[in-house]
């Protein structure tokens, strides 16, 4: 299993073991991320066409690569986004799936997905549910209400933020990698994101 480590101060105690927290933290260094060898929470989260999309049944199908990101309107993210599209052939080769989350409502989503050409899915996280049990979220700085509001047509009613995170999931919903970053501005590139996944595929297929 692998990981590239970040500011982020990992949590003790898996999912299974703790509610977290409904106090979220003010700055992204502070979050408290699912680690590696931990397994994601169930999850059912709308799909850009509005569905409900079960995560952990298609997870079950074959292993994901999870990304999480702060929405359609984050340059950076769009930039990440057309980035894994343009190597999303080689990972589905190598026998994964990609899915990306955000605060984008499926509205939203729908115009990120026409915008970036991105033929993988997405779905809204507008509540920040997902964020929030996976540990990722934090208070937006106030110069953010106006854009998330919009964004997520209002129904981020927290005004929060997930740091920009990748992870690499078995068919089991364990995580066998993890990239998160508390600076928004630095994403994992398709380069890295290629050699990453072909090291993880023959141990976790």
């Amino acid at each position: 299993m692998m990981s590239i480590a970040s500011d982020a101060k990992p949590s003790a105690h898996s999912v299974a073991d703790t509610i977290r927290t409904e106090v979220y933290p003010d700055k992204p260094t502070e979050i408290s991320p699912l680690l590696i060898g931990e397994k994601i929470p169930a999850v059912k989260i709308p799909a850009a066409d509005g569905s409900l999309f079960d995560l952990n049944a298609a997870i079950a199908q074959k292993p994901t690569i999870l990304i999480f990101y702060r929405g359609g309107w984050c340059p950076f993210c769009n930039r990440e986004l057309a980035g894994i599209q343009n190597i999303q052939a080689d990972l589905v080769k190598m026998g994964y799936q990609i899915m990306a989350i955000s605060t984008d409502s499926p509205d939203n989503l729908s115009r990120s997905a026409e915008k970036n050409k991105v033929a993988y899915q997405l779905l809204s996280d507008a509540d920040l549910a997902v964020s929030k049990q996976f540990g990722l979220a934090f208070k937006a700085p106030a110069a953010y209400g106006k854009t998330l509001e919009t964004g997520s047509e209002g129904k981020n009613t927290d005004k929060l933020l997930p740091v920009p995170s990748v992870f690499i999931l078995d068919k089991k919903g364990v995580i066998q990698f993890e990239y998160i970053n508390p600076d928004y501005r630095q994403r994992i590139g398709p380069e890295l994101m290629t050699a990453v996944a072909g090291t993880l595929i023959k141990s976790i297929q």
